[in-house]
């Protein structure tokens, strides 16, 4: 099958029954500006239509695998609700594409993967990191919640409190220690990482076809629910209540909670002729 309406900025080529992804903008590092976030999203669909492909790999371009979210998204996002749905739902598709692809998915980590970067990289059904490369979920460090990335994946792969460690404070996870917590598989010297994915999803392409793919889908029925129950949670934002005109004629509507009930003119007229006067008498 030929990919055609590609975008430059990803590349898919053909190697035996593997196809390598490669996200081709490296003068920006590979950031998801809206472009190469919607035709990331959209190539695994001709992925699970295509009989001839049994594994997919997944890399960057240049020096780094992903830079994560665009900048400039992150302040529409903020000054336009109908662009953050829209981009939510696109992050929803690329979740599920990646989770739900029938096919193993095997990530060459070339470089940082940062942000989405890192959240897709660990989506991944293996890892391979370079020496040189290494993670950082940095939602929480920009004002995100984190609720497509490491919230989903890493409490499969990790200690909890490592993943709370990680996640509130955004730090780097270099390659080794990726390896050792549970969100890489291998270290691999920066020029033999591509080479050394390629065999290993060519290895995975040897196997039973259906035993590895059922295999696969069983295991990720856990990482799909996860994303269920919390990728709504990140769409969800607080905002601010608008300023409400005060009106002329009652209480201000923007107060919190309703005015307060004062009792109507005759029940507290009754109230007043009902008292006694010191010496005894009513009024």
């Amino acid at each position: 099958m030929v990919y055609e309406g590609l975008p430059d900025i990803l590349r898919v080529d053909a190697d035996g029954p593997v196809r390598i992804v490669t996200l081709n903008d490296p003068d920006k590092l590979n950031a998801m500006t809206d472009p190469l976030h919607e035709a990331l999203t959209d190539v695994w669909v001709p992925f699970m239509r295509d009989p001839d492909v049994r594994a997919v790999v997944l890399t960057g371009a240049g020096r780094a695998f992903s830079a994560g979210g665009d900048v400039p998204g992150f302040l529409r996002n903020v000054e336009d609700v109908e662009y953050r749905r829209a981009s939510m739902r696109t992050a929803r598709l690329l979740v599920d594409h990646v989770l739900g692809c029938h096919v193993p998915v095997i990530a060459a980590v070339n470089g940082p993967a940062v942000g989405l970067g890192c959240s897709l990289a660990v989506a991944c059904d293996l890892v391979l990191m370079s020496e040189t490369a290494y993670l950082a979920d940095t939602h929480v460090s920009v004002g995100l919640v984190a609720g497509d990335g490491g919230v989903v994946t890493w409490p499969f792969m990790m200690s909890i409190l490592k993943a709370k460690e990680y996640l509130f404070t955004g730090e780097r996870i270099p390659a080794a220690t990726a390896v050792e917590l549970g969100l890489a598989n291998r270290v691999v010297a920066p020029e033999a990482l591509l080479g050394e994915a390629v065999s290993l999803a060519k290895k995975l392409a040897g196997q039973p076809a259906q035993a590895l793919q059922e295999t696969k889908r069983a295991l990720n029925l856990h990482l799909q629910a996860a994303a269920l129950r919390v990728l709504p949670f990140r769409s969800r934002r607080r905002r601010s209540p608008s300023p409400r005109p005060r009106s002329p004629s009652g209480p201000d509507p923007s107060r919190n909670g309703p005015p307060p009930r004062r009792a109507p003119a005759r029940r507290a007229a009754r109230r007043t002729s009902g008292r006694r006067r010191p010496g005894g008498s009513r009024r």
